[in-house]
C-alpha cells in the first residue's frame, strides 16, 4: 500500500539562498556565476534583491533573461545557464528532485579534456575545504573563469550554426554521471516519487471517504545549516533536508 503521508518539503524540492558572485568576468560583465547544466533537475529562481540576468544556451540557441526583484524564472534539464550580477543580485533557488543536485547532477562547461574522466573532472571542480578563505576564493574564481571561456566558445559555435561542440559537451556530461545513476534513482524514489505517491494515496483515500491521513499532520521549521558556502554561481545558504 502506498503511504498517504510525506513529511519532506513540499514537492520534494530543494531550496537555497544565493548571493551571486560579484567578481568581474572575462567578457567584461561586472560579476557572475559558473556556467553549467543539470542532467535530471529543473531549476527555478525567485529573485529577492538586486539586478542581473541569466544567460541560457540550448540547442535552440542563446538567450539572456533579465532578473530583478519579483522575477520568477526556471529552466529544464540540459539548459546551460550562467548568472550575471549587475549589482547585489540575490536569489532563492528552487531545485527539482531534492538531493540529486547535491549528489552531482550538475556539470560545468569545462574544456573537453577535463570531461573525459570522472576523477579528472572531480579534481578540476573541487574547492578545498582545508585552506584559508582567500585561497578558496581564488580556486572558485579560476574555476568560474575557465567554465565561462568554454561557455563563450559553445555559444559562438551554436550561433554560427555548428551544433557539434554543444552536442559533444552534452554527451560528455552524460558519461560523467553514469556511475551515479543507481544512487540517484534511490534518492528520487525516497523523495520526489514518494511525494507524488503520497498525493495519489490521499486522493484515493478521499474518494473512499477516508480522512485518516489528516490526523497525521505535522509542522516543521528550520534555518540555514550552512551559510556562505561556495557554490557554482555564488555564496550559498543551505538547508539540511531541503
Amino acid at each position: 500500500m502506498v503511504s498517504a503521508t510525506y513529511d519532506g518539503f513540499p514537492g520534494a524540492v530543494g531550496v537555497s539562498r544565493l548571493s551571486v558572485y560579484d567578481w568581474p568576468t572575462a567578457d567584461g560583465r561586472p560579476g557572475g556565476g559558473t556556467p553549467h547544466l543539470h542532467l535530471t533537475c529543473s531549476e527555478g529562481y525567485v529573485v529577492t534583491a538586486g539586478r542581473g540576468a541569466v544567460q541560457t544556451l540550448t540547442v535552440s540557441g542563446f538567450r539572456e533573461t533579465p532578473l530583478e526583484p519579483g522575477t520568477v524564472a526556471w529552466f529544464t534539464p540540459g539548459t546551460i545557464h550562467r548568472l550575471i550580477n549587475e549589482g547585489g543580485l540575490e536569489i532563492t533557488v528552487v531545485m527539482q528532485n531534492n538531493g540529486l543536485p547535491e549528489a552531482g547532477d550538475a556539470v560545468l562547461t569545462l574544456p573537453q579534456d577535463l570531461l573525459a574522466d570522472r576523477e579528472v573532472y572531480t579534481d578540476a571542480v573541487r574547492i578545498p575545504a582545508d585552506v584559508p578563505e582567500a585561497e578558496q576564493v581564488a580556486v572558485a574564481r579560476a574555476r568560474r573563469d575557465l567554465a565561462v571561456r568554454r561557455f563563450l566558445e559553445l555559444r559562438e559555435a551554436t550561433e554560427a550554426g555548428d551544433p557539434k561542440p554543444l552536442t559533444e559537451f552534452q554527451r560528455a556530461a552524460g558519461e560523467l554521471v553514469r556511475p551515479l545513476l543507481d544512487a540517484w534513482e534511490q534518492r528520487w524514489k525516497d523523495g520526489a516519487h514518494a511525494a507524488a505517491s503520497a498525493t495519489r494515496a490521499q486522493l484515493g483515500a478521499l474518494r473512499a471517504q477516508d480522512v485518516r491521513h489528516l490526523a497525521e499532520a505535522t509542522v516543521t521549521a528550520t534555518g540555514p545549516t550552512a551559510r556562505g558556502r561556495f557554490g557554482m554561481c555564488g555564496r550559498l545558504d543551505v538547508y539540511a533536508g531541503i
